[in-house]
């Protein structure tokens, strides 16, 4: 009974859904996350009887055929990169990105990664890196001695040293944007990676266009709304057993069949 396995593709799709909602939720505070909203298409179809074809007088044509559809499947699983919320921290090594963009940070083999998360650090040498201890791409290194950091919002980073009475440049921040952002491949430790899908990165400073600007002190919130994913959750929940219901009515309706049989 065809019934059986639609019904059974309806399942697997609402279990995946499930499954983005919940690392949705899993990640509801963790910085710069991007939520996921996973998509379906229909399947295949079988065909029953085709449009226009003769009817029983062999004169005219049919105006509808008859095609049945076997259920769906999973197409994608795409990040919604909308802006987050900015929460001030105070920190001065915490950083934000207010629009577009991303920060660049060189990775353990040297490759060029991207994050929005901004929670960055100094290390032994003075450089700025992320949580992991990725350094920044173009390297900052704050001098000895400095007393306070200064990062405007076109990203040029100032360092006030002890003896000096006059900030000194000590880097520009760059960041970087896609064609495609929702084609990065995810790493894992908020970093991501440029695919085909993404395209090439383009760079600029912040506040060019289509680059947002850079807010000293914030960090950007993940943009999950716990309302909404647990609306969401009701609402595949309530599918999931929809779909087992057709699977449990098409089993009673074998079940009568093979008891006439007997």
């Amino acid at each position: 009974m065809r019934a059986l396995a639609i019904a059974a593709t309806g399942m697997t799709a609402q279990q995946t859904n499930v499954e983005v909602i919940a690392n949705n939720i899993a990640n509801i505070n963790t910085t710069g996350f991007k939520r996921s909203r996973a998509e379906f298409t229909d399947l295949l179809y079988q065909m029953e009887r085709t449009h226009g074809s003769p009817d029983r007088t062999g004169q005219a044509e049919v105006p509808e055929g008859a095609q049945l559809g076997l259920g769906t499947r999973l197409t994608a699983i795409r990040t919604l990169n909308i802006q987050g919320a900015l929460a001030n921290t105070g920190n001065k090594l915490d950083l934000a990105i207010d629009g577009g963009g991303w920060f660049q940070v060189a990775g353990p083999d040297g490759e060029t990664l991207y994050t929005r998360a901004g929670a960055f650090n100094t290390n032994s040498t003075g450089q700025i890196v992320t949580a992991d201890g990725y350094t920044l791409d173009p390297a900052i290194t704050v001098p000895e001695n400095t007393i306070y950091v200064h990062i405007n919002q076109s990203g040029l980073v100032q360092a006030h040293v002890a003896g000096t009475e006059e900030y000194q440049d000590i880097g520009q921040l760059t960041l970087a944007n896609f064609a495609n952002p929702a084609g990065l491949d995810a790493l894992g430790g908020n970093l991501y990676r440029a695919s085909t899908a993404s395209g090439e990165a383009t760079t600029g400073l912040p506040g060019d266009r289509g680059l947002g600007t850079v807010a000293q002190g914030y960090l950007e919130q993940s943009n999950v709304d716990p309302v909404k994913e647990i609306t969401e959750l009701i609402q595949a929940q309530r599918a999931y057993e929809m779909n087992s219901k057709v699977i449990q009515a098409a089993d009673d309706m074998a079940g009568v069949v093979s008891k006439g049989i007997r």
